[in-house]
């Protein structure tokens, strides 16, 4: 049987997509999320290891379903009584958040961490309990995602650890944390893979455990922040089962209500949800875990197949305030507004809270392109990101990158004028790259604009009956690809890294004002006139196409200056002199663009940035016509 190529799959998606949408049916936002979770979620945990340590779900009901759980490795029943010494005990464990334990302290035995009625107790206010939980490698998202809730007073929360490493991170920095006893490698894993899959049990046991014990529980995962206290949001309904976030593009309000069920077609987002231990929530919770034996099915396909079981209808047809009935009409639900528990699309594509003057309550790092590599860098260019100290530090390069306004707004938007737009900020780009590569600085990304969407599918252009504007601050990973811009290269093969900061760095209140004060602007001036390289008010002037080593000698005496700004980055470099290092700098970049996807109703609808388009004559934005096309422009 002939296999179909990443295009094919592409075009047969984006045929019944597109054909869905015309027909006006819902599936047609069906498919749209499905298509999103591909790369929407990142794999931010681990493996479900059946270790003594995690809890696990309440006894189920006599449905012959106890002995079927237990063969398959069920856990310990969570309303087991602990021994609450274990965590009484220890004072070291009760301190405030951010209260790190005094000198000499010793971490107490891992006994003590596990998840118990009084450790939730503890932390918990008005009985709600706030969680999220991490291995290693996302111990700075975790971090981040503590400091926003206590910097908007919130402090009822737990971070679960699925190893032992960010346990006693955590612990040594006054964090509240739990051993989830997963013993998961602390290293990344990526999206779809059988340990991510795994890991999302992880969140079913957890809801069930802490419901058990008598608890509400808001549950998010960690690649998103709180920008708002959400409790007073959630008290709104007591009478809901579950509130859940939404993965639609979409508003159907355009103020702070609930979405209206009827209109909103998207699959649930289980990245932030809320629970009441209603018999209700724990019966669906239970069932929940129940379906997720299955090895082969996603938690969040899992709920969301769950919800659709049986005819959704009002809790309260003459008093609707947006809850619905589901899972056989006993589950009381309601669905987030997607203006204020943003997506990573109606946050940093439609920024659909400015439009609708909105506040934001949280903002989740879905519908990106670049893993968790890209999560970062997206709460990074919304300076929500809190990364350790020394990442402000450094001597940087910046650059003003005036953009002429046909290209943002002349024509029709098309992919013409999409890509006219993009290569016009490429090519900067590509010059500011070769004077950091040269100088040896960091580079701060300038802002792209971008007059087309990116998506997984063939459209338009944008989605019909979005809020995108056109054109619109694009994320960086619309167009680069973040995670090898930031991954090791043999240096033989591709020269020295170069590292950047996002387009937002200098105007983050982290960088220090020292780094902030110590510029030196660079204006060009055209070769056979009288360029003054003397500092002038904080100034000097370069002759245009200076060429690497011209470059080196210049900044030789401007070392301890922080930040080097340029008025423009066009013909500020006139090349390597060494071509040697020419080659490695242009394969560096040829690793750097991503694609643009993509054109409806065609096998192979992507098309790939190139950053030296304007070398090939007659370049066009087309797609690869035949497989062995098919891949990004190497020489």
């Amino acid at each position: 049987m002939k296999r179909l190529s990443i295009g094919a799959k592409l075009g047969a998606l984006a045929a019944f997509v597109i054909f869905s949408y015309y027909l006006g049916r819902p599936v047609y936002w069906e498919v749209l999320s499905r298509a999103v979770q591909g790369y929407g979620r990142s794999v931010n945990f681990g493996a479900a290891s059946r270790s003594s340590y995690i809890l696990s779900s309440p006894p189920l009901p006599d449905r012959g379903d106890e002995t079927k759980l237990k063969e398959r490795g069920g856990r310990e029943d969570p309303t087991t009584v602990r021994d609450p010494k274990k965590f009484m005990n220890h004072d070291v464990l009760k301190k405030a958040i951010w209260e790190i334990p005094p000198h000499g302290s010793e971490l107490p035995p891992r006994e003590a961490f596990v998840l118990s009625k009084e450790m939730v107790e503890f932390r918990a206010k008005k009985n709600v309990i706030m969680v999220t939980f991490a291995n290693h490698a996302f111990e700075d998202f975790v971090l981040t995602w503590v400091r926003h809730l206590t910097d908007v007073g919130v402090t009822n929360l737990l971070i679960g650890a699925m190893d032992r490493k960010i346990l006693e991170e955590l612990f040594w920095k006054g964090v509240p944390v739990f051993d989830m006893g997963s013993e998961m490698n602390p290293a990344d894993v990526g999206w779809g893979t059988p340990v991510f899959h795994k890991m999302g049990r992880e969140k079913v046991f957890l809801v069930n455990a802490i419901m058990a014990m008598g608890f509400e529980v808001l549950f998010c995962d960690t690649d998103m922040v709180w920008m708002k206290n959400p409790l007073p949001y959630m008290e709104r309904y007591p009478d809901a089962d579950v509130l859940v976030s939404s993965d639609a593009v979409i508003a159907t309000v355009t103020d702070e209500s609930l979405e209206d069920w009827r209109r909103s077609y998207a699959a649930l987002n289980i990245g932030i949800f809320h629970w009441r231990p209603t018999e209700a929530a724990k019966e669906f919770a239970r069932a929940w875990q129940i379906q997720l034996e299955d090895e082969k099915i996603w938690d969040q396909n899992g709920f969301n197949e769950l919800i659709q079981n049986g005819t959704r209808e009002a809790v309260d047809p003459d008093n609707d305030r947006g809850l619905f009935y589901a899972f056989d009409r006993t589950l009381k639900v309601g669905i987030l507004p997607v203006s204020m528990f943003c997506s990573g699309h109606t946050y940093f594509v439609q920024h659909l809270y400015k439009q609708l003057g909105l506040d934001v309550y949280a903002v989740h790092t879905t519908f990106q392109f670049a893993g968790t590599e890209g999560k970062r860098h997206r709460l990074r260019e919304a300076k929500l990101f809190f990364d350790r100290p020394e990442y402000y530090q450094g001597r940087f390069i910046a650059f003003d990158a005036s953009i002429p306004k046909e290209l943002l707004t002349g024509g029709n938007h098309s992919v013409e004028t999409h890509f006219a737009l993009v290569n016009y900020q490429m090519k900067r780009v590509r010059e500011a790259l070769a004077v950091a590569y040269v100088l040896n600085r960091t580079l701060v990304m300038p802002e792209m604009w971008c007059r087309n969407d990116r998506l997984w599918f063939g459209h338009p252009g944008i989605l019909h009956d979005t809020k995108t504007p056109q054109p619109f601050l694009c994320p960086m990973d619309h167009v680069f690809e973040v995670s090898n811009m930031l991954k090791n290269m043999p240096e033989e093969e591709f020269g020295p890294a170069i590292d950047f900061r996002e387009y937002s760095f200098l105007e983050n209140p982290r960088v220090p004002q020292e780094i902030k004060t110590s510029r030196l602007s660079i204006r060009l001036c055209s070769r056979g006139k009288d360029c003054s390289s003397e500092v002038s008010q904080g100034a000097i002037e370069l002759p245009i196409n200076m060429t690497d080593t011209q470059l080196r000698d210049e900044f030789s005496r401007h070392k301890d200056v922080k930040i080097l700004d340029f008025s423009t980055m066009q013909n500020v470099f006139g090349g390597f002199v060494d071509k040697d290092k020419a080659l490695k700098f242009r394969r560096r970049l040829q690793k750097y663009t991503g694609i643009w996807c993509c054109l409806e109703s065609l096998e192979r609808g992507h098309i790939y940035y190139d950053f030296f388009w304007d070398e090939k004559p007659g370049w066009k934005p087309l797609p690869p016509t035949r497989p062995e096309n098919d891949h990004p422009p190497f020489d």
